[in-house]
């Protein structure tokens, strides 16, 4: 195809709502325009997400004229509405985990505006693990089954919570039911209230990525921290634990604090995501830059050393989430996009629709029930699940 510059050209005065609809670039035929302002939102101010954006938006920023500002939005649901629905951000930094909640309308996604979306660019493979405080008495997972123990619920994020009413039970050999008498979950409203729960006495055991800030500080708190391991041996315990976070890969922890490394734990893709109807040369643009800038911005933050093109293909041998168009357009042009590649987007593309008809439909047909749409409301899930039953969730591909 025909190449063209990024020239710093800036667009008349928008709304940040058009920031994403085209309304902000040129006319065709000539060069790409920027937008005036690119708004991209991030996890809170001690996540790896918020701290790796803030390393190559400045970059972005100085290259191309483009104001460009990282706003922390801890609130994992109001960022998604914020890039869905008020459109007040054009991209969004989200855990692969995240997005499948999101599309499927898993606890508190079940009632919010069901919006397709695209990965724009890989963000990073950020690791998670389950800290303790140093002094812990606690000396694996196993040890929570004794019973009394109090293990932090991130209720800012669906994901977060099932990590550990779910999926932890299911790794030690407990139903939901019997974690429900086994542990005391401790609500969190944020991560970093999440995370620093150990060191503050609040809590027993966080489910937290040892790439965030928070950590850092939680590891020179007086006594440190521990990691319990998910010891990547329990075969039985992996496949339950998968059941409930089927996006997730094991692993052995090499990033983050040096209490982590070495330490059995799971990885979490984070992505830069955008709305499907997200402008094409825009998403174009963006995905040239973040290739060809790469040697600009790596070595802003660790986590900015994962947005290499090599990761990005990596990740796109098993991600079950659709790229967004105007990333393939590029990527093929660099001959970094397959026909392979094209049939499993194709196919994540159409699952994707039918999760977000599927949930449509059951928000229509409880609307004219007059029916709550509440995910408490348990007359509503039975409406969400006649829809959705039979539908294929989205796992990460082997």
């Amino acid at each position: 195809m025909k190449q063209r510059t990024l020239s710093r050209v800036l667009a008349p005065a928008l709304s940040t709502a058009l920031l994403i609809s085209g309304a902000a670039f040129a006319a065709e035929g000539s060069d790409f325009e920027w937008p005036r302002l690119l708004v991209i939102g991030t996890a809170g101010t001690s996540s790896a997400s918020f701290a790796s954006t803030n390393g190559w938006t400045p970059i972005l920023q100085k290259q191309t004229g483009t104001v460009v500002r990282a706003v922390p939005e801890d609130n994992e649901s109001m960022r998604y509405r914020r890039l869905t629905d008020r459109r007040d951000i054009a991209i969004s930094s989200v855990s692969a985990a995240e997005m499948r909640f999101q599309i499927e309308g898993i606890g508190g996604y079940a009632t919010t505006k069901p919006v397709p979306q695209r990965v724009l660019w890989h963000h990073n493979d950020t690791p998670w693990g389950y800290v303790v405080a140093g002094d812990s008495e606690l000396k694996s997972l196993q040890d929570l089954k004794k019973g009394g123990y109090r293990v932090a619920k991130g209720m800012f994020s669906p994901p977060m919570i099932a990590a550990v009413t779910g999926a932890l039970p299911a790794f030690i050999g407990l139903s939901e039911e019997g974690a429900e008498k086994t542990i005391k979950y401790v609500p969190a409203s944020s991560y970093a209230e999440n995370c620093r729960s150990v060191v503050e006495g609040k809590a027993d055991v966080a489910y937290c990525a040892p790439v965030s800030s928070v950590l850092s500080e939680m590891e020179g708190a007086p006594g440190g921290i521990r990691w319990l391991p998910l010891n990547q041996d329990n075969q039985e315990g992996w496949d339950g634990y998968l059941q409930h976070r089927p996006m997730l890969i094991p692993t052995k922890i090499e990033l983050g604090v040096s209490t982590a490394r070495g330490v059995d734990g799971a990885t979490s893709n984070f992505v830069y995501s955008v709305p499907a109807d997200a402008d094409e040369d825009f998403a174009y643009h963006m995905a040239k830059w973040f290739h060809e800038s790469y040697d600009a911005y790596k070595g802003s933050h660790p986590m900015a050393a994962r947005m290499s093109l090599e990761q990005f293909r990596a990740y796109l041998d098993r991600t079950p989430l659709p790229i967004h168009e105007g990333t393939v357009k590029y990527l093929r042009e660099i001959g970094a996009w397959t026909e392979q590649d094209d049939a499993w987007n194709e196919a994540a593309k159409t699952k994707m629709d039918q999760w977000v008809k599927a949930r449509q439909a059951a928000m229509e047909e409880a609307a004219k029930a007059g029916v709550k749409a509440d995910f408490q409301n348990q007359a509503f899930l039975d409406i969400l699940d006649k829809h959705t039953q039979g539908l294929e969730g989205f796992r990460s591909r082997p």
